[in-house]
């Protein structure tokens, strides 16, 4: 009888563990900036599983893919979606909804071929310029930097940095795009230079254009699992800017850097305030930007902006 007590108190237990621990699936756009290492270094250090939670992490190749694993409902959270994107795809009808900024500001850069005669993008006319995927950020920073700039580049998806960076070395793009870290070397070796920065464009400044999403049977279904997901989220963003070291050296072994250029990378490129993921900054500008950039038909009501954006409140 204490024998079968104790295996029916352990099955007890077992159960309650298992129960606590939800599995949350992440599509990530772009592996390894630090903005987007969020879910990997608070699963480094415990803390997603300190609020009960088990990720599994996809990486894509920019905000578009994120977000149709997103819409399909292949994962429960996107991150790092495109604001424009999903505007987009909102204003028609699909099943998607906004849980947090994942970026305000960026830190991406856009370059040429150290020989090229490609300065600024003023030389980019008639030329090709990259972005990641349909409907991400870097997509809708390109269209925003040939409105800005009355430049006539033709926008190019070329995927992640590593893919754009062989496209722009074959010569088969003109001007290429990355994220800290990426490009650190070419840059040391005088094989490429910067062209222009995300920030240049007035769309990006102080704008949030990257973001976290779920679709809306996930949120119905498992409101309290993403939301307990937001904590471990936000309780990450605070661990990375830490005094720990050990964040810079999950970081640098991530990457694959050394730990001096994982610093130099938060430092220097990713204030905090850039991933602070609780408020969707510069929505005046973005909606009527959308319509601008043709993104949507008509700027989305007060009404439509409530439904949309559900960023769980952070815990007193």
């Amino acid at each position: 009888m204490k024998r079968l007590l104790t295996i029916s108190l352990l099955l007890c237990a077992l159960g309650t563990s298992a129960k606590a621990d939800d599995l949350v699936k992440v599509a990530i756009g772009q592996r390894g900036n630090w903005d987007t290492a969020v879910m990997h270094l608070g699963d480094k250090a415990g803390i997603f599983k300190k609020h009960g939670i088990t990720q599994e992490l996809l990486y894509t190749s920019g905000g578009g893919e994120t977000q149709q694993a997103v819409l399909s409902g292949s994962v429960d959270v996107g991150a790092a979606a495109g604001v424009m994107g999903v505007l987009s795809a909102f204003s028609k009808g699909a099943p998607v909804r906004i849980l947090g900024a994942q970026a305000t500001g960026a830190a991406d850069f856009w370059y040429a071929k150290a020989d090229s005669q490609i300065k600024t993008l003023k030389d980019a006319e008639g030329k090709t310029i990259a972005y990641s995927t349909n409907g991400s950020s870097t997509h809708s920073i390109v269209l925003a930097f040939i409105k800005d700039f009355s430049v006539k580049a033709k926008p190019t998806a070329t995927g992640n940095p590593s893919a754009t960076l062989t496209a722009v070395m074959s010569g088969q793009v003109d001007v290429g795009w990355a994220s800290p870290p990426f490009g650190f070397k070419q840059l040391e070796e005088n094989a490429i230079r910067i062209v222009a920065k995300a920030n240049d464009a007035p769309l990006v400044k102080g704008q949030t254009i990257r973001l976290l999403i779920t679709n809306t049977d996930a949120l119905a279904k498992r409101k309290d699992v993403l939301t307990r997901f937001m904590d471990a989220y936000r309780e990450t963003v605070d661990y990375m800017y830490s005094d720990n070291p050990q964040v810079i050296k999950d970081y640098a072994e991530f990457v694959g850097v050394s730990e001096a250029v994982a610093k130099r990378v938060r430092d220097e490129f990713f204030p905090k305030n850039l991933l602070d993921p609780d408020e969707i900054k510069g929505l005046d500008v973005i909606v009527p930007e959308a319509v601008s950039l043709k993104y949507t038909t008509a700027p989305l009501t007060k009404e439509q902006l409530t439904e949309l954006i559900q960023i769980p409140p952070r815990k007193k």
